[in-house]
């Protein structure tokens, strides 16, 4: 047994400090600010993510997103809403990974 806890992080492996600065900078520092709730967070990061095409980190974040209080409907408005600014395939692929998400969550 080792005093060192267990990574969080799924690239550990590969780069294990930007797991660490992932787990205590990000998720542990800048996510625990009191300046915005985690919700107000959430809905920041998702528009984000969905505005610059960041599929890979997409499902992730909808899925925290609804942890943190955010609503499906209230996804489908970010997503709709960013088909204007961001573009229909931006939206559109988010439609595709936010169906997925909610089908697993269900």
């Amino acid at each position: 047994m080792t005093d060192k806890p267990a990574q969080k992080s799924p690239f550990a492996d590969v780069a294990p400090a930007l797991a660490d600065y992932t787990d205590n900078v990000l998720f542990g520092d800048v996510w625990k600010r009191p300046g915005l709730s985690p919700r107000d967070r959430s809905l920041i990061t998702v528009a984000t993510l969905i505005a610059n095409y960041r599929t890979n980190e997409l499902p992730f974040h909808l899925k925290r997103a609804t942890e943190n209080g955010v609503t499906r409907d209230e996804i489908a408005e970010v997503i709709t809403h960013l088909a204007f600014y961001a573009g229909w395939p931006p939206a559109s692929t988010a439609v595709g990974i936010a169906r997925k998400v909610f089908e697993e969550t269900n």
